[in-house]
């Protein structure tokens, strides 16, 4: 509820402080007063178009704060919360919004700037200000269809989370199908490669081992060229080894004749000692070199076919087998993802069959409540002098989402045989305060904001029609708190809280005032709006029993 609303220097209004209560209030006075000014203070707290023309005639700038009291659950709470505005629990809101003259202007939550706009939307859910020509609230069909809800006690909860099924689902399909289309793309390029791999079959360390081997085989090339014709060189008849023993056996002949031959013999016969162990290990290194041409092409033939197959996929050697069974499992995996978009799409056909479901029991029940809500408005047309008004809530098809398949709007005919359209086309003046009041009370019990402004809603009517907007206004007190700007003495008699607005004029201008009346002063101001300027006894009395009716 508005607890507070301080003005300085909007129009004709210097300083100003207003305390608000629970209830219904009403505000009067002579017209010209400043009333607007009140509502315009007011709107422009909570987020209205700053206008410059609001500012006081020859001062630099103006300011206009509203606090407001709201239970810790209300939805201008959350939305504070979900954009970071810092607030204590049980600390009331504070709405502040400076202009100057040059049309500059900020606003403030609780001491914290934010932008305009998050002011208007805060504001719009925690007061609503009725007036001629109001746009929001009633009047604005996106709100219908959760007023119906509402007002029917209609769980909506079932379709929201069916939709959010279907959502998730659709998403997990969306992105499945753009994997496979992906994968698909690559599918034959797989195939290839991994054939290819598969192919050469290449293993895990072969290229390192096929590397010696050809190392190996090589150098074994070049120590067999060093051995070719050494056989011939140390053995054979011509050879070292049978020159040697030749040698040994003519110096045999003289060797004990002569000590130094006998040691030459001695070498010699070591020397074909050596000769001969040379042979025989030559021999047998001939036959470890010994190798196989056609082995070492093949050897290099896979070495090259495996290194370049490395090259290609921009591998080591060593990791060709694992790539293979990534492209193995890349291969499974879309076929796999051809099965889970199959199973997607059955439980996506699953998932909106649920949903249809869900949403036509959610339709059938807004249909019930469209005929209750019917029948409450009716009842209310007559007293507010509407009788020849029609009010209907129109329910069509709308794109299937987390509210349903229903759009919802509230229809009035207001003459026989008019055809039925929106409330903002087909009312006018006082007509539309007077619908959107008996729209209020039918729909009372199903919330409303925190505090409700109606603006001359009695325009143009008087006796009991008045006593009817009176007696209305003071029903949906009980449930909000209600600001009524009136000139019904019938409608002011019912309010716990009684304002008036006063014009005085001055050394300093005009200047325009606000003061709470006490009881006596109450029956006077309704005296007043009885009887003119001139107050009688009679209409002092008639205030009196208007008061004590009330």
């Amino acid at each position: 509820m508005l607890r507070q609303l301080a003005i300085h220097n909007i129009v004709l209004v210097d300083r100003l402080e207003l305390e608000f209560a629970p209830g219904l209030g009403v505000l009067t006075g002579e017209t010209g007063a400043g009333k607007s000014i009140l509502l315009d203070s007011l709107g422009l707290a909570l987020g209205a178009r700053a206008d410059t023309g609001l500012v006081r005639s020859g001062e630099q700038g103006a300011a206009v704060s509203a606090e407001l009291e709201l239970p810790p659950d209300h939805a201008a709470i959350a939305l504070l919360a979900d954009q970071g505005v810092e607030r204590e629990p049980g600390e009331p809101l504070i709405f502040r919004r400076t202009l100057k003259a040059d049309g500059a202007s900020r606003a403030f939550v609780n001491g914290a700037s934010v932008p305009a706009g998050l002011l208007r939307e805060i504001g719009a859910l925690s007061v609503e200000i009725h007036g001629q020509h109001d746009d929001r609230g009633l009047l604005n069909p996106k709100g219908h269809r959760a007023l119906l809800d509402a007002f029917g006690r209609i769980d909506t909860a079932p379709v929201a989370a069916a939709w959010s099924e279907v959502s998730r689902i659709e998403a997990d399909l969306a992105r499945a199908r753009d994997d496979a289309a992906a994968a698909e793309r690559d599918r034959e390029w797989l195939e290839h490669a991994s054939e290819e791999i598969a192919k050469l079959a290449p293993e895990e360390g072969e290229e390192t081992r096929l590397s010696e081997e050809r190392a190996a085989m090589q150098a074994g090339v070049k120590a067999g060229e060093t051995l070719t014709g050494l056989d011939d060189l140390l053995g054979g008849s011509e050879g070292a080894l049978a020159l040697l023993r030749q040698a040994a056996r003519r110096i045999e002949r003289g060797a004990a004749d002569h000590p130094l031959l006998g040691e030459a013999l001695a070498s010699l016969d070591r020397a074909v000692i050596e000769t001969s162990e040379a042979e025989e290990r030559i021999a047998r290194a001939a036959d470890a070199l010994a190798f196989d041409p056609d082995r070492l092409e093949r050897t290099e033939a896979r070495l090259f076919d495996i290194r370049a197959l490395a090259r290609k996929h921009r591998v080591e050697a060593d990791a060709l087998a694992a790539l293979a069974a990534q492209m193995g499992e890349q291969l499974a995996s879309i076929q796999a993802g051809g099965r889970r978009i199959t199973e997607l799409e059955r439980e996506l056909a699953s998932a909106r069959e649920s949903f249809a479901a869900a949403a036509r029991r959610l339709s059938d029940a807004r249909a019930e409540a469209a005929t209750r809500l019917d029948a409450a408005v009716a009842t209310e047309l007559a007293p507010l002098k509407l009788d020849a008004a029609r009010f209907r809530t129109a329910i069509a098809t709308a794109e299937p989402g987390p509210s349903g398949t229903d759009r919802v709007e509230f229809e009035i005919s207001t003459n026989p045989g008019a055809p039925f359209g929106p409330l903002t086309r087909i009312a006018s003046g006082g007509e539309l305060s007077r619908f959107i009041l008996a729209l209020k009370v039918a729909l009372a019990e199903a919330g409303s904001a925190a505090t409700m402004i109606f603006d001359e809603v009695d325009r143009g009517v008087g006796g009991a029609v008045a006593s009817a907007i009176g007696d209305r206004l003071a029903r949906l007190a009980e449930q909000s708190q209600v600001l009524v700007v009136t000139h019904s003495p019938q409608v002011a008699a019912r309010a716990a809280h009684h304002y008036r607005i006063e014009k005085s004029h001055g050394d300093g201008g005009t200047r325009t005032h606000v003061r709470k009346l006490s009881d006596a002063e109450r029956r006077e101001e309704i005296a007043r709006m009885l009887s003119g300027a001139a107050i009688t006894d009679e209409a002092r009395a008639q205030a009196a029993r208007l008061l004590d009716a009330a």
